[in-house]
């Protein structure tokens, strides 16, 4: 379990709390080991559903980076440079 918090907001429901955490879970599996890029792909369509902002997304990805060190659009670019199958290790 992580030492830190994930950035969420009050007037999100249970399912899109859970899949904003699930997001930030796959960027920190995506530096701590590995993970498929579909998957990840998948759980990022997912958070982008609960937050289709592109500035709320920057200010969700900028708080998680602070209080984890994990930069979530590191992994999202790397996911859109790789074809699908291939592993996402930063």
């Amino acid at each position: 379990m992580a030492e830190y918090q994930y950035p969420l907001r009050a007037d999100w429901s249970t399912e899109e709390i859970v899949s904003v955490i699930d997001f930030f879970t796959k960027v920190e599996q995506a530096y701590e080991s590995s993970v498929e890029r579909e998957d990840f792909m998948n759980h990022y369509r997912s958070f982008k559903k609960v937050v289709p902002s592109m500035a709320e997304e920057k200010t969700l990805c900028k708080e998680f980076e602070e209080s984890s060190g994990y930069v979530a659009y590191r992994v999202v670019k790397l996911a859109r440079e790789r074809k699908a199958g291939e592993l996402l290790k930063v």
